[in-house]
């Protein structure tokens, strides 16, 4: 499958999500390389969320998170470890809800429209940091715990049959 279906008049958040993740299963096939899957995966989640202005990934190379797959305004190629709040996600290993991206100390600013935004870790199976997902709203307090479930799910559909 390489068709993304989602009504333009979804319910909630969840409903968005519940739809979503089913497609998601037919649509990203471990069989496909990975860089494929984490570009389709970015663009599925854009596609279905009007709030979303940027998704995407933040990759791990053993130092520092650099810049994936992503859909958006262009973004910075490089976050060190423990700053700002992909970096910050990156290093605790824990999902960050930021409802204002201005009150957030040492965010980087890389899109100026940019007003909230989540950071979901994604750990694989051997436990190393494989990176982020990371996803920005150009509204304040778009994210919540609806978002940190169903995108903690999504990344972990990831590690367990999508990313090597």
């Amino acid at each position: 499958m390489e068709e993304l279906v989602i009504p333009k008049n979804i319910s909630s958040d969840e409903e968005g999500y519940k739809l979503l993740l089913k497609q998601l299963r037919s649509l990203l096939v471990k069989e496909e390389p990975e860089l494929s899957n984490l570009a389709n995966l970015t663009a599925a989640v854009k596609q279905t969320f009007k709030k979303i202005i940027w998704v995407g990934f933040y990759l791990f190379d053993g130092e520092k998170l650099y810049v994936g797959p992503f859909q958006g305004k262009v973004a910075c190629s490089i976050i060190k470890m423990n700053e700002g709040v992909c970096g910050k996600a990156a290093s605790t290993r824990e999902t960050i809800i930021v409802p204002d991206v201005n009150k957030f100390e040492g965010h980087i600013a890389c899109d100026e429209d940019s007003k909230s935004e989540i950071v979901v870790p994604i750990i694989k199976k051997d436990d190393s940091l494989f990176g982020v997902l990371d996803l920005d709203s150009a509204e304040y307090d778009s994210f919540n715990d609806t978002d940190k479930k169903n995108l903690e799910e999504i990344c972990n559909f990831l590690v367990d049959g999508i990313i090597h």
